[in-house]
């Protein structure tokens, strides 16, 4: 087990971008760090718009307070941009109760709730518990035990999901949460939003470039 609970895996704040290498994005790694596998992983449902031009990676820790604060921002930029595909990774890094609320949020999918589950945790005001994660899952809408049976029934899919996140992030060299990767950029740490949406349109032009 890892020291990842402790004040080493704490929020990181400084604001680094850097171009992610093709090597970075699966050349030479195995599947977990293929440019599919991180921008494009079936088992993750896509917010945002799935059709859009540019991908937003976020791997993120439903009691990271810097990804609860930034949350209703993100959303906002991705609602006003309208071409965003928006993947939210499940990185819990912060203990069990973490673990608990990125599962049963991954469970959801399977009815279809996935994004209701999201904002209710990332929303939480009070600190997440295991007693009371169903009670805000239930108000977002979401049936808890089917919740459950999906989990059970899918416990290795959702393992993996999470294993997976957690290598991809330990990759690209984030040291806590939150993380981004806007394309071909990588965006360890807390941004501003006029910072971020330019580095948005830096990300699309860059695209452009590698294109043309």
């Amino acid at each position: 087990m890892r020291a990842a609970f402790s004040i080493t895996r704490v929020c990181f704040m400084a604001i680094v971008v850097a171009a992610i290498s093709a090597a970075a994005l699966g050349e030479g790694f195995d599947d977990t760090l293929s440019r599919d596998a991180v921008l494009r992983d079936p088992e993750i449902p896509v917010l945002g718009n799935p059709q859009g031009d540019l991908t937003v990676v976020e791997y993120f820790d439903y009691q990271c307070p810097y990804c609860k604060k930034l949350a209703p921002e993100i959303a906002q930029v991705v609602r006003d941009d309208g071409k965003i595909r928006l993947v939210l990774k499940d990185w819990p890094i912060f203990g069990a109760v973490s673990k608990s609320a990125a599962q049963l949020a991954l469970a959801a999918k399977y009815q279809n709730k996935y994004q209701e589950a999201h904002d209710a945790l990332i929303g939480a005001k009070e600190k997440l518990s295991e007693a009371n994660i169903p009670e805000l899952l239930t108000k977002a809408g979401v049936d808890v035990e089917k919740a459950r049976a999906d989990l059970q029934a899918h416990q290795k899919t959702i393992d993996d999901v999470l294993a997976h996140n957690d290598k991809q992030a330990d990759a690209f060299g984030f040291q806590g949460t939150p993380g981004f990767i806007v394309g071909f950029f990588r965006v360890p740490g807390v941004v501003e939003m006029k910072v971020f949406k330019q580095i948005i349109a830096d990300a699309r032009a860059a695209a452009k470039k590698r294109k043309g």
